[in-house]
C-alpha cells in the first residue's frame, strides 16, 4: 500500500501572527526582524513586501532600500511559540504520526486514514484558517521528499498579494514525472556548488539527473551520488519521525555595536551559559562538549570547543566557556557576535553532597530557573554582574539542533 504523506507549511507565519496582534498591519508591506540601524535582519516579511523584492534573511537596511515604506516590527517569539503549539495540537488530533521540523513546518503520515489525502489536506487547511486565523499550504505525496517539493511548487504556482494557501497533489506512481522538469536545486542535497558541478555535466533538471548513470554519479559525488540518483527518481523511504534526538543546544548574540569591553563579553557569556543550562535542565539533558563561537568585527568567525570527562548542565558550562574565550581574545579586539553551545549529551555524574554540582547546588539552580521562567531572565542576577556594562539593541538567537 502506498503511503500518504502531508507536508504542512504555515504561510509567512511570523507575519500572520503579527497581523493578529495588530490588525492594522494587514495588507501592508512589513517585515519582522531587527532594526535597520542596528544590523537587523529580516526574519519574515509580508506578501506585499515580497513584491518589492524583500526576502527572509536579508539585512533590514537593504529591505528598507528596496521598499522605502516598509514597516519594521520587532519579533514576539513567545506569541509564535504559542501559535505553533496550537497548530501542532490540531495535527496530533488528526494523527499521532507528526514530525515537526520547525516552528512552522511539519510532516504528517496519514496512510492509516481511509479518506483521500486531498480531502484531508483541504479540511486541515480550512480548520487552521478558521480556528486559528493562520494561512498554510500543503504538499501531498507518497513520501516526505516529494511532499516537501510539491508544497514549494504549489506555492510558486499561486499568484496573489496574500498568502498562497496552496495544495499540491502528486499522485502515487507519478513522483519521477513530477520532479523531472524542475531545476536541480529543487532537490534535497543540491546546493549551489553541487548544482554547478551538475551543470558542467549538462544536468540542469532533476530529470537529467534521473537519466544519468547512477554509478557515474557515485564516482563523482560519493555517497551523495547514490542519494541524488534515488531522489531524482522520487524514491524516499524515510519514515515520519515522531521523536527527534536533540544533538545540541546553543545561544548566540549579535551586538548592535562591536564590543571590546571584557566585562560586557564575560557577562554575555554568563547570560548565555545560564540560558543554555536552563534549557538543558528543562530537557533533563547534560552535555560534555562546550563550544564557543566568536565573530570579529571583520566578519572572521572562529569556533573553539572542549570536551569534559563528564556531562554537565551546571556551572561548568560558564567556567569552560570563559577559559576558551580567554585563549582566543586579545584585549581591546572588537567582537561582533559571541555564542555558546553544548553537545555530546549523556547522563550526568552522580556527585557527593559537598561537591560544586551536588544536590544543594542543583536545588539552588532549580530555584533560579523557576524565578527566571516566571519573572524573566533579568529578574535575578549575580552580584558581580550588576556593575557590568551592557550593549543595547542586541539580537539574540537560540538553537536546538536535531
Amino acid at each position: 500500500m502506498s503511503r500518504k504523506i502531508l507536508h504542512l507549511d504555515l504561510d509567512a507565519f511570523y507575519c500572520a501572527v503579527e497581523a493578529q496582534r495588530d490588525p492594522a498591519l494587514a495588507g501592508k508591506p512589513f517585515a519582522v526582524g531587527g532594526r535597520p540601524d542596528q544590523r537587523g535582519v529580516v526574519a519574515s516579511c509580508s506578501y506585499p513586501a515580497r513584491r518589492y523584492g524583500v526576502r527572509s534573511a536579508m539585512p533590514m537596511a537593504r529591505a528598507m532600500r528596496l521598499c522605502p515604506g516598509l514597516i519594521v516590527v520587532p519579533p514576539h517569539f513567545e506569541l509564535y511559540r504559542q501559535a505553533s503549539e496550537q497548530v501542532m495540537a490540531r495535527l496530533h488530533d488528526l494523527t499521532p504520526l507528526v514530525e515537526q521540523i520547525s516552528i512552522d513546518e511539519a510532516f504528517l503520515d496519514i496512510s492509516d486514514l481511509s479518506e483521500a489525502a486531498e480531502t484531508i489536506a483541504r479540511r486541515l487547511q480550512t480548520q487552521i484558517r478558521t480556528e486559528l486565523d493562520l494561512p498554510c499550504s500543503l504538499g501531498v505525496a507518497g513520501n516526505k521528499l516529494v511532499a516537501k517539493i510539491a508544497n514549494d511548487v504549489g506555492k510558486g504556482e499561486v499568484e496573489r498579494d496574500g498568502p498562497p494557501q496552496a495544495i499540491k497533489i502528486v499522485p502515487s506512481g507519478q513522483e519521477a514525472e513530477f520532479l523531472a522538469p524542475l531545476p536541480t536545486q529543487a532537490l534535497w542535497g543540491v546546493g549551489p556548488k553541487t548544482a554547478e558541478r551538475l551543470a558542467a555535466l549538462g544536468l540542469l533538471t532533476i530529470g537529467d539527473i534521473a537519466q544519468w548513470p547512477e554509478t557515474d554519479l557515485a564516482r563523482r559525488f560519493g555517497k551523495n551520488g547514490y542519494d541524488l540518483a534515488r531522489r531524482a527518481r522520487g524514491i524516499d523511504d524515510r519514515p515520519v519521525e515522531t521523536e527527534r534526538e536533540t544533538k545540541s543546544i546553543s545561544q548566540e548574540v549579535t551586538f548592535a555595536r562591536d564590543v571590546s569591553d571584557v566585562q560586557t563579553l564575560r557577562q554575555t557569556l554568563r547570560q548565555q551559559a545560564d540560558q543554555v543550562g536552563a534549557r538543558l535542565r528543562k530537557a533533563d539533558l547534560a552535555g560534555a562538549t562546550i563550544k564557543l563561537k566568536i565573530r570579529w568585527a571583520d566578519f572572521t568567525t572562529l569556533t573553539r570547543q572542549v570536551t569534559l570527562s563528564q556531562p554537565t548542565a551546571q556551572e561548568a558550562i560558564y567556567a569552560q566557556a570563559v577559559q576558551l574565550f580567554e585563549k582566543v581574545w586579545t584585549a581591546g579586539r572588537p567582537v561582533r557576535l559571541i555564542g555558546l553551545g553544548v553537545s555530546g549529551f549523556g547522563l550526568p555524574r552522580q556527585l557527593g553532597l559537598w561537591e560544586a554540582e551536588g544536590p544543594e547546588s542543583k536545588q539552588l539552580q532549580q530555584t533560579l530557573d523557576d524565578l527566571r521562567a516566571r519573572f524573566g531572565d533579568d529578574s535575578i542576577q549575580r552580584g558581580r554582574d550588576l556593575t557590568s556594562g551592557t550593549n543595547e539593541e542586541e539580537t539574540d538567537s537560540e538553537s536546538t539542533e536535531c
